[in-house]
């Protein structure tokens, strides 16, 4: 069995308490910890000190509506993001992500906030310490090889994150705070292009709250690809997100990959769109793209060719729904 090692955990009574135990070394912050504490009994990760965000009720609220744009706290459950009546009505593409995160009891515990900061994974990493030392550490376990592409000086291992796509797609943002201020970002900014550093955030910094615009006319969609229908992590995740005028010409679109890089891919070709009615060929030339743009390796459920022929199936039927 498998047992978490000793640590110290802080429990603050507010916001300013936890920033300033931040300021600690060897120190990170827990809501849910459906990832953080797995993580620690494989040993993938060590910190002396835990800070429990459980009593800060001010990251438990949602506010704001579909007209205005709400704001979701970072500890919001992922159960309360799938089940909320505005989310699921408006910005319907982030509840269902949510409710396609592993099981129901850890979407209980899961917080959305844990799932933006969620960390990358890779087979070859997310295994117990007796596993990665038999067979060598690589770069994010502090070795110095790559097991999936043992040629390369970065870490592939992958963002799995479900809401994320959605939440780039919608163009959402971050709010952070630390003991010197706070600031907003765009949560595509949020992510870092090797796995081991995925995440801009500073060390002083806590994620407090995600930004959703105003739901105006959006059609969102997302879908995601697993071994199993529960549980599982993606292996490809598709998200979308489509505006069309009067004439049903499209005026804002997005389309985002997870699961295949390290931060979720913004498929930039997706701006053909623009302008034009979601025509068969407009739809082919998207799906075209993200079949071009990923670049999945081994080290994931499924092979990177099939996961990246996916990549373009999964695009062409997200926007097909849409249809």
């Amino acid at each position: 069995m498998l047992r978490l090692p000793e640590f110290n955990m802080i429990t603050p009574n507010t916001l300013t308490e936890a920033l300033d135990c931040l300021i600690e070394p060897n120190t990170t912050v827990v809501a849910g910890g459906t990832d953080l504490y797995p993580n620690l009994k494989r040993r993938q990760i060590k910190f002396r000190n835990l800070i429990s965000l459980s009593r800060l009720r001010e990251l438990r609220e949602i506010s704001g509506d579909e007209k205005k744009g709400l704001v979701i706290g970072a500890t919001v459950s992922l159960t309360e993001v799938a089940g909320n009546p505005v989310l699921k009505s408006y910005y319907p593409a982030l509840a269902h992500a949510a409710h396609l995160v592993s099981t129901p009891q850890l979407r209980n515990a899961g917080t959305l906030g844990g799932n933006v900061c969620l960390n990358t994974r890779c087979m070859y990493f997310n295994q117990n310490e007796l596993w990665r030392r038999s067979l060598g550490y690589c770069l994010k376990a502090f070795g110095s090889v790559c097991q999936a592409a043992p040629k390369s000086r970065r870490c592939f291992a992958v963002s799995s994150a479900d809401t994320v796509p959605v939440l780039v797609a919608l163009a959402a943002r971050l709010r952070l705070r630390s003991s010197t201020g706070e600031r907003e970002i765009l949560i595509e900014d949020f992510y870092g292009k090797d796995g081991i550093n995925y995440l801009t955030k500073k060390p002083d910094e806590i994620l407090t709250a995600i930004l959703l615009p105003p739901a105006g006319g959006l059609q969102m969609n997302y879908i995601k690809l697993r071994s199993r229908n529960a549980f599982d992590f993606p292996v490809v995740g598709v998200a979308v997100a489509l505006e069309k005028n009067d004439a049903n010409k499209v005026v804002r679109a997005r389309v985002v990959l997870g699961a295949v890089e390290s931060r979720p891919l913004l498929i930039k070709e997706a701006e053909v769109m623009m302008g034009n009615k979601l025509t068969q060929e407009i739809i082919d030339t998207v799906a075209k793209a993200a079949f071009k743009q990923a670049r999945p390796l081994d080290n994931t459920d499924m092979g990177p060719a099939y996961r990246k022929r996916m990549a373009r199936e999964l695009t062409a039927l997200a926007l097909k729904q849409l249809v």
